[in-house]
């Protein structure tokens, strides 16, 4: 006999009234019911907590191959690169070069 997963499980949420009046108007705004509205922002929330820690974790391993290969770019130069790039997107001038890695420390 197969055991099926339910797609929703239950909750609830006390919420003080302030904040649920607000979400009520917000979901109201987006034409969505409060149960979606709320599904949904919690559904985004997770989403932007997975994405922190992942963007934290490259952070830390690009890091950790900075100090042990001694190659980076440096602030100054990443900086101008991508000011020419933004010319370049808006038609303004031609693609730069890419930027060279230098030794860093």
């Amino acid at each position: 006999m197969a055991t099926t997963v339910p797609l929703s499980k239950p909750t609830s949420l006390k919420l003080p009234a302030a904040l649920k009046t607000q979400l009520e108007m917000d979901a109201q705004k987006a034409g969505i019911s409060l149960h979606a509205f709320m599904v949904q922002t919690l559904a985004d929330s997770v989403h932007r907590t997975r994405l922190r820690e992942a963007f934290a974790h490259d952070s830390q391993t690009a890091l950790s191959d900075v100090k042990a290969s001694g190659v980076g770019y440096e602030l100054g130069s990443v900086r101008a690169y991508f000011s020419e790039m933004s010319k370049h997107r808006k038609g303004l001038q031609t693609k730069p070069k890419a930027l060279p890695p230098t030794r860093i420390g």
